[in-house]
């Protein structure tokens, strides 16, 4: 029997030793096991020969039973360096997949001299994914620059890793060649030209490209199948010779703010199209279904500005049938022609100011969806009969009124905020013939009113609840402790009193609660606070996330209905108000919060690597000795809380450079010295610096001993006010509408979900 070839079993081994495996992936690596490399997991070789010829080990970060912490989403996953030099060493590798882990570097090594060697290290490379390892190339001149050597590459993606800096080394793509498919999202990218001429598939879409870039470009090779610019800022008309590419098959030039009349585009568009999107610009003129018939491939379509006028026959079948459509203009009325769409799986409608009335008709029909996404839409519609069927239902920002409507054991994704839906009580009691899988359950800013009844252990597989910013009264049930998966719960701003239920202790997974803005009474338990203690730790430089300007969103994101493509966005909304300001962040926010605990020691320096904080709130510990000149790092710091500590010695000088601190809390320690001079110290009031009888200087006034010989006769001595240490109280309320996507085989219309207005 042949065996899997000595050399390559040892290049491979070498790469198990390099990297870190805190899952063991690749615990069946091992020459001590009866199978041979070829067995191995993510190897693949050839049949006859038994040379390796493939390394599949992409990271899975989809866990559909709990919610994941960003600093949690690849604890998983493959991390550290590995020397791709050696990795090229075996001699018929083809085919190399390590998208979405966590690789940190490619050692650097020096082409040439291995080329010379070897001259089969590269040449053999068809395909090559690294996407999605965010911290990936740390030199980009060693592995960036190898890439433009593999004159064999077919396939190429390194989606989600900063480009920024590399312009030269995209036009060095020019020279491959082979290459075919190319994808390069989310890179930072801020232009392409001139790059792209002989490549059939190209994503360059969720960049930072402005202009217009299409106007400058020379017109792409006739054999061009794909092209993806959506999520740009690109402007100008769309150039006429895109529609006349014959062999092209996808056009998306969505969320965009291209101009002009879409005639031209849609007047030439080749019959072998199957994707087209053109909504989210500001395109002009009329639409009809004259445009559409020569379209009979059609599966994808996107179309809508807010100058665009709809004329569509209502008696009109059109010769496509789509799976994926979004619509979004101001005069939207809904096209009869949607009902011949039998294998539609995603619908979009947004932004629609003219008033649309769905009837029995519509839900019925909704049943065949996926998903159902209705958002900012004057929709009129009293919803207490209404029985929704689709797996992931998004109806924010429409007038529905009436009771909150059922749902079937199918839906795992329900977020009707932003309506004037009254009465919750129909929806938490209804009792289902099958288990039910709800797992996010989204309603704020509704109208809910009366208690909330005791029906939680109807949905046990809840993992979120936001019933925030309603009218809802009494007590939180006990039946809550029902949801053991439960990770997050929202009730601010309601009417809500009573006691918090001891049952709310079942809810073991619970790590994020909101009830401000309520009337609730009583003690706080015990169970519910932390009493950290001990020294920071110094490993707080490992929160990469925090330092590397693209990492993907942080906080947590759940397992949502476009999980089946790779990329990961969350979007979060957190408050942190203090006494006399309030900041708001949308999206992203990168914080540290250990206040409140029994925390001593110093603040370790390796904290002021992460360089992307915004927040830090340290405050009542037991934290003491002097802050660290290097705090002067943290230039992006918005808010600094290290009040009622026992810290001591001078501010130091580094810190009147950060210039977007906007709330600073020092007071209540034991600093001493003069405030160190510069706007932005000096633009905080007394009680940020309160209850530190030895500081000097401005914005306090008491005057520094340097200071007391300088004649002033208009400045008023007196002493600091020691009994206004104003304690900083910190509040966090999180809402968040989660949607990610994920690398996994899934239907081809699911990774272009996020573009239709559901992520």
């Amino acid at each position: 029997m042949v065996q899997c070839d000595e050399k390559d079993e040892s290049i491979l081994l070498k790469f198990k030793h390099e990297v870190t495996d805190p899952s063991d992936v690749l615990s069946s690596w091992s020459s001590d096991e009866e199978k041979d490399c070829c067995q191995w997991r993510g190897v693949h070789c050839d049949n006859i020969t038994h040379r390796v010829t493939k390394l599949h080990l992409p990271c899975d970060t989809i866990q559909s039973d709990e919610i994941l912490d960003q600093d949690n989403e690849k604890q998983h996953c493959l991390t550290g360096e590995f020397d791709m030099s050696s990795l090229l060493g075996i001699e018929y590798l083809n085919y190399l997949n390590l998208s979405n882990n966590d690789f940190k570097t490619i050692i650097q090594y020096d082409y040439d001299s291995i080329h010379n060697k070897t001259c089969n290290d590269s040449s053999n490379i068809h395909y090559l994914d690294l996407a999605y390892n965010y911290h990936l190339f740390n030199d980009y001149n060693s592995m960036l620059h190898q890439i433009s050597h593999f004159s064999s590459l077919q396939y190429l993606d390194l989606s989600g890793i900063d480009l920024y800096k590399e312009i030269y080394w995209l036009q060095s793509l020019n020279s491959l060649s082979s290459l075919s498919e190319l994808h390069l999202d989310y890179c930072n990218l801020k232009d392409i030209n001139p790059f792209l001429h002989h490549i059939s598939y190209i994503d360059i879409s969720k960049n930072s490209m402005l202009g217009q870039l299409l106007q400058t470009l020379p017109k792409f090779h006739q054999s061009i199948e794909s092209l993806y610019l959506n999520n740009n800022d690109l402007d100008g008309p769309i150039p006429d010779w895109l529609g006349q590419l014959d062999q092209l098959q996808v056009l998306a030039l969505s969320h965009n703010s291209f101009s002009g009349p879409i005639s031209k585009i849609l007047e030439n568009l080749p019959p072998l199209l199957i994707e087209l999107r053109l909504h989210s610009n500001f395109l002009t003129g009329t639409v009809s279904e004259k445009d559409f018939h020569l379209l009979s491939k059609l599966k994808i379509l996107g179309l809508g500005s807010e100058s665009l006028i709809f004329d569509f026959d209502p008696k009109w079948n059109p010769p496509f049938q789509l799976q994926v459509l979004a619509l979004e203009y101001p005069g939207l009325k809904f096209p009869s022609w949607i009902y011949t769409q039998t294998s539609l799986k995603v619908l979009y409608i947004g932004n629609s100011r003219t008033s649309f009335q769905p009837l029995g008709k519509f839900w019925k029909f909704t049943a065949q969806l996926e998903v159902l996404n209705l958002i900012n839409n004057s929709i009129n519609a009293d919803m207490s009969k209404v029985l929704l069927d689709s797996k992931h239902v998004m109806m924010l920002l429409n007038n529905l009124s009436g009771s909150v409507p059922r749902v079937s054991p199918k839906v795992i994704h329900l977020d009707l905020s932003y309506n004037n839906l009254s009465d919750i009580s129909p929806f938490l009691c209804q009792k289902m013939n099958e288990k039910e899988n709800l797992e996010t359950l989204f309603i704020s800013d509704n109208a809910l009113s009366g208690e909330i009844p005791n029906c939680w252990m109807n949905w046990r597989s809840l993992l979120q609840v936001n019933l925030r910013s309603n009218n809802l009264r009494g007590e939180i049930p006990h039946s809550i402790g029902s949801l053991s998966r439960l990770i997050f719960l929202d009730l601010e701003e309601n009417n809500l009193s009573g006691e918090m239920p001891l049952s709310l202790k079942s809810c073991k997974n619970l790590r994020y609660l909101s009830l401000g803005k309520n009337a609730f009474s009583g003690v706080i338990p015990i169970w519910i606070n932390n009493r950290l203690s001990g020294r920071i730790p110094i490993c707080m430089h490992n929160m990469t996330s925090m330092i590397s300007p693209y990492a993907s969103m942080d906080v947590f994101m759940v397992p949502s209905y476009s999980k089946y493509s790779r990329r990961s966005v969350t979007y979060l909304y957190l408050t942190l108000a203090t006494k006399h300001m309030v900041l708001s962040y949308l999206n992203s926010i990168y914080l540290i919060d250990l206040s409140s605990n029994d925390l001593s020691g110093t603040i370790p320096s390796e904290l002021f690597m992460l360089t992307r904080l915004q927040p830090l709130n340290l405050s009542h510990n037991q934290l003491m000795g002097s802050i660290p000149h290097d705090i002067g790092t943290l230039t992006l710091l918005e808010s600094l809380d290290l009040s009622n500590n026992l810290f001591s010695g001078q501010i130091p000088q580094s810190m009147s450079g950060m210039s977007f601190l906007e709330v600073l809390n020092l007071s209540c320690n034991y600093f001493e010295g003069k405030i160190p001079l510069g706007t932005q110290l000096e633009s905080f009031t007394n009680l940020s610096y309160a209850g530190n009888p030895k500081l000097c200087g401005p914005p306090l006034t008491k005057l520094c001993p340097q200071d007391e010989k300088l004649p002033n006769e208009n400045q008023k001595r007196e002493e600091d006010d020691d009994d206004d240490s104003s304690e900083v109280l910190i509040g966090v309320n999180i809402a968040l509408a989660k949607l990610f996507d994920h690398h996994q085989e899934a239907p081809q219309w699911l990774p272009l979900v996020a573009d239709f207005g559901v992520a």
